[in-house]
């Protein structure tokens, strides 16, 4: 068993797949962060970018009834973003997902930004049987990251409707500074991974679930030229500051955690990746917040000891995400002592991605500005994320 080792500038520890150490005991997960702030810098250099972004929003929007669509789930980000987007002149459609698992209180925060601002709200529904069937074909396949499908499903639906809008920019409320950006092992999954595993392992048929692949998300980003941005890469964002105004401007409330405002994504993130996988997210999270000065390193260390959240309320929600997924506890139990599995155990794109990326890596630095976060880890771990 190999040795131990702590990033010195971070938590990243021996635990994350694919990491190094240099001779000063700095992973190459602190220069990955580096090359993201690099990459998308803030001060008047992102300012100006982010200005310039909202010109080309405004010019594509002109006659439009809605120059961009922003993502919502009731959440700081997404619920600051819209506060950001009408200050600053947009004319935003929100979209959210419901996928029968959002919390009394973010649904509520969504009703009280969007009414105030006066946003429309378009909120797409999937076949709550559908995703109670996918997720629990996700759990019978023993994968880390049970909760992609919503991931993928929110993706899908953002694209699709800003292609029947004719929407050309799509806003995301994500901050690499105060989330960090998780190994690919812990997270990826694909539109081809997800049909694999549900004819394996599932019951239904997929009706209402959206599911864009690749080559459609290759043809609307490229062809039909729809991007998605993300604001807070550029602007000096602090999420405590945004919570501040949020409840005294729009009657918003917290939820308890990152991602608690969806009880699966909760479970997942605080139950089912630590307890089962040893996959702690905060690990990933409190480096990103030490490396933007938001949180020191030795509160990091303390705050990393004690449990994703209380232990009593974790039962509690595991509990509750069998019931609701009409599972017994005795069937769940087979399940969570079944082996562990990655996604490199099922057939996906990952490998053509890759593939694709190094053979035409001089193409897309041409025409895309900005690296993808997936091709930047591709990037600084040098090494196939396969091997």
């Amino acid at each position: 068993m190999s040795e131990y080792k702590i990033c010195q500038r971070g938590l990243w520890d021996s635990t994350i797949p694919g990491i190094e150490f240099d001779e000063n005991g700095v992973s190459n997960y602190a220069k990955m962060f580096d090359k993201y702030v690099e990459q998308y810098p803030r001060g008047q250099k992102g300012k100006d970018d982010w200005d310039k972004y909202l010109s080309e929003i405004k010019l594509a929007g002109k006659n439009k009834k809605y120059d961009c669509i922003i993502g919502v789930s009731g959440g700081t980000d997404s619920s600051y973003l819209m506060h950001l987007a009408i200050k600053q002149g947009l004319r935003p459609l929100a979209v959210t997902l419901d996928n029968g698992w959002s919390s009394d209180v973010s649904v509520q925060n969504i009703k009280n930004v969007t009414n105030a601002l006066k946003i429309d709200l378009e909120t797409y529904v999937i076949d709550y049987e559908e995703i109670k069937d996918i997720q629990k074909s996700y759990i019978k396949a023993g994968l880390p990251w049970i909760d992609f499908p919503t991931d993928q499903a929110i993706k899908s639906v953002l694209y699709r409707i800003a292609n029947r809008e004719n929407i050309k920019y799509i806003l995301i409320g994500h901050d690499f500074r105060s989330e960090g950006s998780q190994p690919n092992e812990w997270t990826y999954g694909d539109s081809k991974q997800i049909k694999y595993i549900q004819k394996k392992f599932g019951t239904k048929k997929l009706k209402t679930f959206p599911n864009i692949s690749i080559f459609e998300n290759a043809y609307l980003g490229y062809v039909k030229g729809i991007k998605m941005i993300y604001p807070f890469f550029y602007l000096d964002y602090k999420k405590s500051e945004a919570q501040k105004l949020l409840i005294e401007k729009y009657n918003w409330k917290y939820y308890g955690g990152h991602h608690h405002e969806n009880a699966f994504t909760k479970f997942a993130i605080a139950y089912w990746m630590p307890q089962k996988f040893g996959m702690d997210k905060r690990i990933i999270t409190f480096s990103a917040q030490i490396l933007s000065g938001d949180l020191t390193r030795e509160k990091a260390l303390k705050l990393i000891k004690e449990s994703p959240y209380d232990l009593k309320q974790m039962e509690n929600d595991k509990l509750f995400t069998i019931k609701k997924l009409d599972m017994t506890p005795e069937e769940f139990s087979i399940y969570w002592n079944s082996e562990n599995k990655s996604f490199h155990d099922y057939p996906s794109y990952s490998n053509l991605i890759e593939k694709l990326y190094w053979v035409t890596k001089p193409l897309i630095k041409l025409f895309v500005h900005h690296l993808p976060a997936h091709f930047i880890q591709l990037e600084v771990r040098k090494k196939k994320i396969n091997s």
